[in-house]
C-alpha cells in the first residue's frame, strides 16, 4: 500500500509542479492558447493558482522524504484535490469533456493520497521496538 501511496504522490508531484511552472513563467497571452479556460481570469490569480499547485507538489512529497511534518502531507493533497475543483468547474464551462475526466482523475488521486495517509498517520500501530 506504501508503494502505491508513493506512486500516486510522485505523480501528483510531477503534475502539478509541471502545471504550476508553466502558469507562473509562461505569459497569460501564450499560456491561453493552451488553457481557453484561463481567459476570463486575471493574470495575477492564475500566477497564485500557479504558486499554489508548485506548492502542493512540494507538499505532497517533500515532508515524507525529510520526515519533518509528514502530515502535512495530508494538507497538501486535500488543497490539490481543491484546485482540481476550480479546474474542472473552469473546464465544464469551457466544454472540454477530455479534460474534465482527467481533472476527475486527479482529483480522486489527491484524495485517495489525503485519506490513506490520514489513516496511515492516525491509525497505524506503534512500532514495535
Amino acid at each position: 500500500m506504501n508503494t502505491l501511496l508513493w506512486i500516486a504522490q510522485g505523480i501528483l508531484a510531477i503534475v502539478f509542479l509541471a502545471t504550476g511552472l508553466m502558469k507562473l513563467i509562461v505569459p497569460k497571452e501564450k499560456l491561453i492558447e493552451r488553457l481557453r479556460p484561463l481567459e476570463p481570469i486575471p493574470a495575477p490569480l492564475i500566477k497564485g493558482i500557479g504558486l499554489a499547485e508548485v506548492f502542493g507538489a512540494a507538499g505532497v512529497t517533500l515532508p515524507m522524504l525529510l520526515s519533518i511534518g509528514p502530515r502535512s502531507v495530508i494538507l497538501a493533497a486535500l488543497g490539490l484535490a481543491l484546485v482540481m475543483v476550480g479546474a474542472t468547474i473552469a473546464q465544464v464551462r469551457d466544454g472540454n469533456w477530455l479534460m474534465v475526466g482527467v481533472n476527475v482523475v486527479l482529483f480522486a488521486m489527491a484524495l485517495f493520497v489525503a485519506f490513506a495517509r490520514w489513516s496511515w498517520a492516525c491509525c497505524a500501530p506503534p512500532p514495535i521496538m
